[in-house]
């Protein structure tokens, strides 16, 4: 399977990244806005990638939403954006910097290519607006966002709280959908016993990936009253599509609030059971085998080069 991953690094961006360099074929990566600003997370892609032992492509992009001003969330990844460890420099420069024409130029160059969207969505939103065709062209996009709840506001999870207005305009562009919610991917919670088990996994890399999520994880314990750990929430969207069989779906319509007071950045899915409803336009996926999501999260980990 061949993916092109957007991100903004971001500690379970690192760990998607990751799963898929060992899963699937990335054939490139692309930056945005969110998790920390757009040069730090361009920096972080570079050093995830020399992590795993990837030459893809790599191209920034937008370094703000469509609309809103950017805001980040250092609160719970540190002000690196992927705080924690001490990392190394990356090898590599980006390729570019007009990330919306690469994903363009790739998805038009290679068949059954998934997007894989782990970020706020300005980035696929400008090459959708530049180039609709691409909506057809893509095998679809496997999306890190939304749900039934909030995060980052009782009704809006982060990515899609950041740019509503670029999210609404993927939901809205008749591309096939997969959506990970919140309500899904905190079912794949780091607990202490499975940071264990990822420090194990690589002589060199494992404490390092071990001591990102001991942060990652301290940050969510610090500002919620149920959790053992932190999410793996970016995972999912890889894993969705490159091990299937671990997912419960069902299809529905989703469309994302832009103008509500309480509830801009929501994503309104459609439960309802009525004949004259809308058509479906994403496949939302509702639970995860979570012990044999990690297993695989770990059998990557101790795939990547340099375990001596």
């Amino acid at each position: 399977m061949k993916v092109l991953i957007d991100c903004d690094p971001g500690h379970d961006d690192a760990f998607a990244i990751i799963v898929a360099s060992q899963f699937s074929e990335i054939v490139g990566v692309t930056t945005v806005s969110g998790n920390a600003p757009l040069t730090l997370t361009t920096k972080n892609a570079r050093v995830v990638l020399d992590l795993c032992g990837s030459s893809a492509p790599l191209h920034s992009g937008a370094a703000r939403p469509l609309v809103a001003e950017p805001i980040h969330a250092a609160y719970i990844h540190g002000e690196s954006g992927i705080d924690g460890a001490i990392l190394p420099e990356p090898s590599r420069l980006a390729d570019g910097t007009d990330a919306a024409h690469f994903i363009i130029d790739t998805v038009r160059a290679t068949p059954d290519l998934w997007l894989v969207a782990l970020g706020p969505l300005t980035n696929i939103a400008l090459a959708l607006r530049a180039a609709p065709d691409i909506a057809q062209r893509v095998a679809g996009i496997s999306i890190m966002g939304g749900g039934r709840f909030g995060n980052r506001t009782a009704t809006s999870e982060f990515n899609i709280w950041c740019d509503p207005e670029a999210a609404s305009a993927v939901f809205d562009s008749g591309a096939k959908i997969v959506m990970s919610g919140l309500d899904l991917t905190h079912q794949l919670i780091a607990d202490p016993k499975r940071i264990e088990t990822v420090r194990s996994a690589h002589t060199t890399l494992g404490p390092l990936l071990a001591g990102l999520l001991e942060f990652f994880g301290s940050s969510y314990m610090a500002r919620h009253d149920d959790f053992l750990g932190a999410p793996l929430h970016d995972v999912c969207a890889v894993l969705a599509l490159t091990h299937p069989q671990l997912f419960i779906w069902k299809d529905a319509h989703v469309v994302v609030e832009i103008d509500g007071t309480h509830t801009r950045g929501m994503t309104v899915i459609d439960d309802r059971h009525v004949r004259d409803g809308n058509t479906t336009n994403v496949r939302v996926l509702e639970t995860i085998d979570a012990d044999a999501a990690f297993e695989i999260i770990v059998d990557a980990v101790h795939a990547c080069p340099s375990n001596g």
